[in-house]
């Protein structure tokens, strides 16, 4: 769950005109793009499993997964809340970006607290031809592509613990589950610039508890990008960077920024998508992690069971991404 208010671009956009950011600007789009030479991930399956349209970095996440031509996306589910309204955001997001062939499949509805904050524009996405449902999507995927799926989960886990109880011999066969989600040794808001506070629940797994419990105790590879590294801040010299460019894709991003309401983003479900491109981006140590009955992520002295990010580079991650949100996309093959 993350923060923030208005921009003032009036003051920004001076600063644009005037040259101020030009060398910031150059330096970003000459550090990665869609062909690094780093990314060695090519064809790479992925299922986003998203709550899209609360907080905005979802938005942001699935932005950067179009922009990736390494990972073949084979399709996104919707989660917690309104997942119909969710997945109409979706398919006008993928439909204004020339990817209306991604398959977009509707998660388990649930009562939520959380404001959808860009249900406006979601509202203008228009309705499935045909209902997919997420969970029976996301096995079916796994059956045709043993082995071979990435599932990136970036929200509260409802339709991962139902396909676990569903047929957990095939979930079995996901190739690895890359989630943001948990807090191990950080809280939010514990960014490094005083003593860490230590854990606490956070959202993705305190919404839906037994569902993290059943995959965390799945025996599935897990790749946990926690609080403790996903705290990444769209300050306003990034973000007037970003909005100025004017491709699909920024536009989106802008429009959906507002409707947000807040003022500095924070990419939390950015660094899942990430990760799987780059994975230096959040180096990942074995340890073992169980969700207790209050929606803790404790680590313990066990045999491991997930490989945890706990710390990332801000400016290493803001290279990486920032070059690619703001390249003008070209629909895949």
């Amino acid at each position: 769950m993350k923060k923030a208010a208005r921009r003032t671009g009036i003051f920004w956009k001076a600063m644009l005109s005037a040259g101020f950011l030009v060398t910031s600007v150059s330096t970003l789009a000459g550090q990665s793009g869609p062909t690094s030479a780093s990314v060695s991930t090519q064809g790479t399956k992925v299922i986003l499993d998203t709550d899209i349209g609360d907080d905005v970095d979802d938005a942001f996440a699935l932005g950067l997964a179009l922009q990736s031509p390494e990972l073949e996306i084979v399709g996104v589910t919707t989660a917690w809340g309104d997942t119909a309204l969710r997945a109409r955001m979706v398919r006008r997001m993928l439909s204004e970006l020339g990817h209306s062939e991604i398959p977009v499949a509707e998660g388990i509805v649930t009562k939520s607290k959380t404001p959808f904050t860009q249900a406006r524009w979601a509202e203008g996405g228009p309705e499935a031809a045909t209902r997919l449902d997420a969970v029976e999507f996301l096995l079916g995927q796994i059956r045709k592509y043993p082995g071979e799926i990435t599932l990136v989960a970036i929200g509260p886990l409802t339709n991962v613990g139902a396909a676990i109880e569903r047929d957990a011999a095939t979930f079995r066969k996901v190739k690895r589950v890359v989630l943001m989600g948990g807090s191990v040794r950080r809280r939010y808001g514990d960014l490094g610039f005083a003593a860490d506070r230590g854990p606490e629940p956070e959202y993705n797994i305190v919404s839906d508890i037994s569902a993290a419990q059943k995959l965390f105790r799945s025996g599935v590879p897990i790749f946990m990008m926690p609080l403790d590294s996903t705290q990444l801040k769209l300050d306003e010299v990034k973000r007037e960077m970003l909005f100025s460019k004017g491709t699909p894709l920024t536009d989106q991003l802008t429009l959906l920024y507002h409707e947000w309401g807040q003022t500095t983003p924070t990419l939390f479900d950015v660094m899942a998508v990430a990760f799987v491109l780059e994975p230096k981006l959040c180096p990942v140590e074995e340890l073992h992690i169980e969700v207790d009955q209050a929606g803790f992520t404790r680590e313990s002295s066990r045999t491991p069971n997930v490989s945890v990010c706990l710390a990332s580079d801000s400016e290493q991650f803001f290279h990486f991404v920032l070059p690619r949100l703001m390249t003008s996309p070209s629909k895949k093959n």
